[in-house]
């Protein structure tokens, strides 16, 4: 029997397992949500969380800021086998897409709290600031432009004791980047014991074939500490939701061979090696304890670009639209004959007419249609590879202060890669299996911090210092990525077809230094009654210093209610990455090489067109609500407001004219010489966010077990309040507003029998918007492809059986029915894309899997 086909059959018995599962579930009580803890660890809403304070650790619904607690087996106890899908589901106000062809974006997907970009929530990892990813994320859709968040997806799932999301601003305790909220992984301290699981799971469609295996071990280090190791591997096969492109399938129709088909694929990219270790130790003596925890992960992904046609594309094939292939002389000395691709009525040509007249051109002529006579689809990827690692020491001093030192180092690296696609300017002189390597970006931070804390009788105060220290570098790429060839002064464009290496221009290392101090007060006005008030001053190297603060305030008329509020301002840095980052595309322009460049705003060049160095983004936060808790049931929520000024955007290119050009010469900008055109980051327009968030937790007895009923629900709502023309589109402000949908929300059930237990789960999404391909324009009468997506269902299942002996086994679906998106009306007509690519619940349908672990 055959691997596929042993999967299919799998596939059939698990989906009517699941069904009838259903069904059962959904005749037997309404649905709701998955409950937010394990029955070790009692309610989500009673998990005790160390977010919000640096005082002792508080329950979520013991706090005086929205708090999300999600414990191990709720993270795990689902088919999602990357964090960032596992948070998409059990927090309403996270969201994050399937990322098929976006640059960078392929390989660390960005992902959105409360609607706002990646890079303005804060990353913790036991309390301790996370270190970025090396990705700027160019292509963000609008909503995720320019952003540099951190790369969550290298934690495997089983080193997560639970994970808190923070959803409140909080830069005044932690600092840059917490505008959004703030999320924190804790790593399980364990001192014996362990766990073994594999897993494999796939889509409904018969792709994406996901395997994982993963193991945990604790030991003890002496008398009083603990280690504790996990380590994963995974591979997941790439997806494909393609028709075939309409363009493809007139070079078929017109005899072209070799055009594959679907010619693009739209899917989720091919993950090879993902390899991921965590190691968490800690050591208590009588006064005094000793920390540490890292991990080390690498993964290689690789996913499709666009279809390169083999009669139009502009620098490979032909440079007017299609009407006459590109032909030209590697050795300069030939005048090559004009072949045409298209009769005056504009219709192709028969394949047979062109290739015969491509096989009579002169020896020194060379055309791309000799190599590729179908077009071809460069596959882009790259190989990550992450460091992080965090040690401290802590204890008590005098006898009721306690003190914390730590340092920690974090380094993320990924190496881009190119391949089947051309350096066209080379000919037919390109490299061994069309590989290239476009160059490197690289993230490195290093941190120390000292805090100090001392409860009194009616209040707890904090201090600490913090020093930062954060690189950024670029790596130049190949030789062929790079090479300005022979046919470049014929119009064959420059570089690795699709992703230009990084030239010697390009590459470089940037840095910053900051550092920073603060203090936590928390009084205690009467039993009822808790004030709290935060600041932090912190002094960057590149653009002087920012105080920020916060007023946070709870107040229980009885035992089971509370209201609480808080009034904050906040900030994030511009990263070295952001004000520093060179990107050059090369062209033949008018005759002439040409540069079209984004430069840093500090360049002379920029100054030149008015750019500034880039300063914070600044916001003032709001929110308030209440919480109940009735023991067996707690409702909570809040509302929040966050105005974000001096957002940072990309400018529009301005083209330097021969005026301009001669004006920088003079001033001894000798790099003028060969732009054309450039662009630069800078701070531009400010934003209002608002929303509510709702959260319930019901805990019964029902149908003679344990039963959790639970609903969550999120309203998040944007408005783009001022810009300047020409630096952002309304296209852009449409996706800034849009693109996520407004409301989100889950309802789940979940029923327990001790050896048995069964999850149903109705997730909702409302309407969003899509601008298809970055049309940059927000009507179908303007030309645009924009994408209205209605509000959709999907439904999880999972059930699940744990024995005595440590053994346990699962199987389950998340989107149970196969739900997609509506169908692209202009999929063919574009790029082959069957469905809105960037859905909030994915375009790929069901996905079923199955686990088997053994605890012991």
């Amino acid at each position: 029997m055959s691997g596929a086909l042993a999967r299919n059959m799998l596939a059939v018995g698990i989906r009517s397992a699941l069904v009838g599962l259903s069904l059962t579930a959904l005749s037997a009580t309404a649905l709701a949500q998955e409950p937010a803890a394990t029955e070790d660890e009692d309610k989500t809403l009673e998990v005790v969380s160390v977010l919000g304070t640096r005082s002792t650790a508080r329950s979520a619904t013991d706090s005086a800021v929205p708090i999300d607690i999600i414990n191990a087996e709720e993270l795990r106890n689902q088919g999602a086998t990357d964090v960032l899908d596992t948070l998409k589901v059990l927090v309403p106000s996270f969201n994050v897409s399937t990322i098929p062809i976006d640059d960078a974006a392929t390989l660390i997907r960005p992902a959105n709290l409360r609607g706002l970009p990646p890079d303005n929530t804060l990353i913790l990892v036991n309390g301790k600031r996370r270190h970025r990813s090396a990705v700027i994320t160019f292509l963000g859709h609008g909503l995720s432009d320019g952003s540099q968040g951190v790369d969550i997806s290298v934690f495997p799932s089983l080193a997560l004791d639970q994970v808190e999301v923070l959803r409140d601003g909080a830069a005044a305790q932690y600092g840059s980047d917490a505008i959004a909220g703030v999320i924190n992984f804790g790593l399980k301290r364990l001192g014996e014991g362990g766990q073994l699981e594999i897993f494999g799971g796939q889509y409904y469609e018969g792709d994406g074939f996901a395997k994982q295996a993963s193991g945990q071990v604790g030991f003890p280090l002496g008398a009083a500490g603990f280690g504790t190791l996990t380590a994963e591997w995974r591979e997941a096969d790439a997806t494909s939701r393609s028709v075939q492109r309409d363009d493809a399938a007139a070079a078929i129709a017109a005899g072209y061979p070799n055009v594959p088909d679907p010619a693009q694929i739209w899917g989720s990219p091919e993950v090879k090696d993902d390899v991921k270790v965590v190691g968490n130790f800690g050591w208590k003596g009588e006064n005094v304890e000793v920390y540490g925890f890292g991990n080390v992960s690498q993964r290689e992904t690789e996913g499709g670009f666009y279809y390169r046609n083999p009669t139009t594309r502009g620098g490979v094939y032909s440079n007017d639209g299609g009407q006459t292939l590109l032909v030209g002389s590697p050795s300069g000395n030939t005048v090559c004959p004009t072949i045409n691709l298209r009769d005056s009525a504009g219709n192709l040509i028969p394949y047979a007419t062109v290739a015969s007249q491509v096989a009579a051109l002169p020896g020194d002529c060379f055309t791309f249609l000799e190599l590729f006579t179908g077009g071809f689809t460069p596959r882009f990827g790259g190989k990550m590879e992450d460091v992080g690692f965090t040690g401290g020491i802590k204890g008590t001093w005098a006898g009721d202060w306690s003190w914390d030192l730590s340092g920690t180092y974090g380094n993320n690296d990924i190496e881009f890669s190119m391949v089947n696609t051309v350096n066209a300017s080379l000919g037919p002189n390109q490299p061994a299996g069309l590989v290239f390597r476009p160059g490197s970006n690289e993230q490195t931070e290093r941190m120390f911090n000292f805090d100090v804390h001392k409860a009194f009788e009616k209040f707890n105060l904090a201090l600490g210092a913090e020093l930062r220290n954060e690189e950024f570098k670029v790596g130049a790429g190949d030789t062929a990525s790079t090479a300005i060839g022979p046919l470049t002064e014929e119009g064959f464009s420059i570089g690795s077809n699709g992703f230009p290496g990084f030239n010697a221009l390009t590459a470089g290392s940037w840095d910053r230094d900051s550092w920073a101090l603060y203090g936590d007060l928390e009084y205690y006005v009467t039993d009822q009654f808790l004030l709290a008030g935060a600041v932090r001053h912190e002094n960057f190297d590149d653009f002087d210093s920012t105080t920020n603060w916060k007023l946070t305030g709870r107040y229980d008329i009885n035992e089971n209610f509370a209201l609480r509020g808080a009034l904050s301002t906040g900030f994030r840095a511009p990263t070295p990455g952001q004000a520093n980052v060179s990107q050059v595309t090369t062209a033949f322009i008018d005759g002439e090489l040409r540069d079209t460049a984004t430069l840093p705003p500090t360049n002379a060049i920029s100054a030149f067109y008015g750019a500034e160095p880039l300063t914070p983004e600044e916001s003032q936060n709001a929110s308030f609500g209440f919480v109940w808790d009735g023991g067996h049931w707690q409702f909570t929520a809040d509302y929040y407001h966050i105005q974000v000024e001096d957002r940072i955007a990309r400018s529009t290119d301005f083209t330097i004219t021969d005026a301009d050009r001669a004006a920088l010469l003079a001033a001894g900008q000798t790099f003028a010489a060969s732009l054309s055109r450039v662009g630069f980051f800078v701070n531009d327009f400010d934003t209002t966010t608002q929303g509510l968030d709702l959260v319930a937790n019901f805990d019964t007895d029902h149908f003679g077990g344990e039963t959790n009923y639970a609903v969550a629900f999120n309203w998040n709502d944007t408005e783009v309040d001022d810009f300047t023309p020409g630096i952002i589109s309304e296209a852009r402000i449409k996706k800034l507003e849009e693109s996520l949908p407004g409301t989100k929300g889950y309802f789940s059930v979940r029923h327990d029998r001790g050896t048995w237990d069964v999850l149903v789960r109705l997730n909702y999404y409302g309407s969003w918007y899509e601008d298809h391909l970055d049309s940059d324009v927000v009507s179908i009468e303007d030309g645009g492809l924009p994408i209205y997506e209605g509000s959709a269902f999907t439904v999880d299942l999972e059930t699940g059986w744990e024995w005595e002996s440590g053994l346990y086994a699962r199987i389950g679906a998340q989107n149970l029915f196969d739900k997609t998106p509506d169908d692209n009306p202009w999929g063919a007509a574009v790029a082959g894309a069957a469905y809105p690519v960037h859905s909030p619940y994915g375009f790929t349908g069901g996905f079923y899997y199955a686990r088997v672990g053994w605890k012991f």
